[in-house]
């Protein structure tokens, strides 16, 4: 790649972002605070043990953990080593994690030593997996904490990337059941960091709250809050008691949740007595919300609620619903996934790729940086997905008169469940989307699908 038009790519943003917040908090886990330089130097403590280790650019790295401040340090060291990255489901099984881990040819397993059983089960299984490193002391593998520790930190340097190469892969179920490695490029993800701090609606101070999985959407945001000079507070998971005194103790600004957790707060005991006056935006997304309880959340907390909609092959923000635009009078309005950011092109397109008639149900189509390079392994599936030149994500939905979205089906027959896809052993079934409740605890919950109804 021409150095001379080189964009900025994730890793760039990481460094450039903490080289300017300097000494200022950009991150607290339980008691441990840390500034941007502090998390500078944990950082490179981290690359430099990858390298000790022998792990190189586009080596495989999966990680499987609950939430801790070591993974957002090796998550960093990760993207500044130029690896690939793949997050294991915390309440995923064997099964599904060895399948992940063979599937995308994965090297390294990082993983919290309440894991360490589950990851001595995988490297058994998995002939790829030649490396363990844990965070903290663990009877299997390398204490990974321990080894960085043992480095100086030194300043991080970017990596020579193109702009299609891959630094990470995210497992998916997507519209056929089958999982299926997302290869995120890093194009894609510096155009989602992107859409994020520009089109996101962040308040003036940023002291974000993270209650969701690390290893899915709640990192998403670290580059994108740095960026804006804020900080994250990081819960080791979702209880919604534990959210509502963060969110009081910390004076949270933003935080983003998934509608059934804003269903668990509305419905906790202590709401009304907790101050939750701090709040500026809550960002929410990754599954279908109930229009009238969003109607009551915006009666009881005001004009703070941001609805973001996107998928894994597209992250984060294709359309967003921003806060002036949620009408407590209209619900209709309330249940529209919103507008497309000006970043993407997307369509509605009937079964022989054209474009339906206003109102009309279509599926919906994204054009832009922001969609995947395709499956990992799966090049017909990807022609499939890629098809006439569109992201085709499998949801159908209409256009209002003011450009407004609303998801009204899915394209294939699948059950939505607490924001991931299941799919029943019936080889019919009603077109009609069934929701039903999560099959996991909240604290489980991924977010990275957008998908409204």
């Amino acid at each position: 790649m021409n150095d001379l038009y080189r964009p900025q790519f994730l890793p760039d943003l990481l460094i450039a972002a903490l080289e300017r917040g300097g000494d200022l908090p950009c991150l607290v886990i339980g008691d441990r605070a840390l500034t941007a330089h502090e998390m500078r130097e944990e950082i490179s403590r981290y690359v430099q043990a990858y390298r000790d280790q022998g792990i190189a650019g586009g080596d495989g790295i999966a990680t499987l953990s609950k939430n801790r401040p070591e993974v957002l340090c090796s998550m960093g060291a990760t993207m500044v080593s130029a690896c690939r990255g793949t997050p294991l489901h915390p309440l995923g099984s064997l099964d599904d994690h060895a399948y992940v881990l063979e599937d995308a040819g994965i090297e390294t397993l990082i993983f919290d030593p309440a894991f360490a059983e589950r990851a001595r089960q995988l490297k058994d299984r998995v002939p790829s997996l030649g490396r363990l490193l844990s965070y903290g002391a663990a009877d299997i593998g390398r204490d990974l904490v321990a080894l960085a520790a043992s480095f100086e930190p030194q300043p991080l340097v970017a990596p020579a990337v193109d702009a299609e190469d891959i630094p990470a892969l995210s497992y998916t179920g997507g519209t056929t059941g089958q999982p299926k490695g997302v290869m995120a490029t890093y194009r894609s993800s510096a155009t989602m960091a992107q859409i994020m701090v520009t089109e996101w609606q962040w308040p003036d101070e940023v002291r974000h709250l993270v209650c969701t999985p690390l290893s899915h959407a709640g990192a998403a945001f670290l580059v994108p809050v740095l960026l804006r000079g804020g900080s994250m507070v990081v819960l080791p998971a979702f209880e919604a008691g534990a959210v509502l005194e963060a969110i009081e103790r910390h004076r949270i600004t933003t935080v983003m949740l998934v509608p059934s957790m804003i269903y668990a707060l509305l419905d906790h005991p202590r709401f009304a007595q907790t101050d939750l006056s701090s709040l500026q935006t809550i960002f929410y997304g990754a599954s279908p919300m109930s229009p009238t309880r969003l109607h009551e959340a915006l009666r009881k907390l005001g004009p703070v609620f941001f609805q973001f909609y996107g998928q894994t092959e597209c992250p984060q923000t294709v359309c967003v619903l921003r806060k002036e635009e949620h009408d407590p009078d209209d619900l209709a309005r309330l249940a529209s996934c919103g507008r497309p950011v000006p970043w993407v092109r997307v369509a509605l397109l009937d079964d022989e790729g054209n474009e339906v008639p206003n109102g009309e149900p279509g599926e919906l189509c994204v054009r832009g940086p922001l969609v995947a390079k395709g499956y990992w392994n799966k090049p017909d599936e990807t022609a499939q997905a890629l098809q006439g030149g569109w992201l085709h994500t499998g949801d159908i939905a209409r256009e209002d008169s003011r450009g407004f979205l609303t998801i009204v089906d899915r394209k294939k027959d699948m059950i939505v469940s607490g924001g991931f896809n299941v799919f029943p052993a019936r080889s019919r079934m009603s077109s009609r989307p069934i929701r039903l409740s999560p099959p996991w605890p909240l604290s489980a919950y991924p977010a990275t699908r957008g998908a409204r109804r």
